[in-house]
């Protein structure tokens, strides 16, 4: 099966450092440095001073590029579709699940998908997802801590985090899930 563009771009960002020798923070660091303003001076120092090829360094001029804390291309529209029709009561417990994360650094990386929002630094290490139009689904990854209480393993839910935690409102967004969201961030 074909791979959709934001699966492909994911792949491309979880082999970067094998492909690369840097994962994208650090080569974001070198974008920096260089203080350039346009993509094809970013693309070409990537190629010519770092034998990056053509594909990851337009990823990397991409990212570079994107306004702090900004999401991916489309990005706004993917999640006002998330948040459309009956799950737009879900909307507020989204928007405060996306202002503790980004409390944890400037390195987080929100990238929203057709039907739910990664959440990144060196590799994805939460998702949200609205599962129903009254519960979104936190999934965390925290390998090798125990499932319990409200911090179920993910099972069949989804298969790129550990663990799930089932949020209905504001309320549920409380210490102890910002508490496994920091730990996943910081394992990432």
């Amino acid at each position: 099966m074909a791979k959709s563009p934001e699966e492909m771009t994911e792949s491309m960002i979880a082999n970067l450092k094998e492909k690369t020798g840097k994962p994208l923070d650090e080569w974001l660091a070198v974008v920096r440095k260089g203080k350039f303003a346009r993509h094809g001076e970013i693309v070409q120092h990537l190629k010519s001073e770092h034998g990056v090829g053509h594909g990851y360094a337009n990823l990397i001029a991409q990212r570079a590029l994107a306004p702090a804390g900004a999401t991916a291309p489309g990005g706004d529209e993917l999640v006002a579709a998330q948040y459309a029709g009956p799950k737009a009561v879900l909307r507020p417990v989204y928007d405060a699940l996306i202002a503790a994360v980004r409390k944890f650094g400037d390195d987080v990386e929100i990238a929203p998908k057709k039907t739910y929002v990664s959440l990144r630094r060196s590799k994805q290490f939460a998702l949200i997802q609205p599962s129903t139009a009254s519960r979104i689904d936190v999934g965390i990854n925290l390998k090798g801590t125990t499932a319990q209480d409200r911090l179920e393993a993910s099972g069949s839910f989804n298969a790129m985090v550990s663990h799930r935690v089932r949020v209905e409102s504001s309320k549920d967004v409380d210490a102890e899930l910002i508490g496994w969201l920091k730990m996943a961030y910081e394992a990432a």
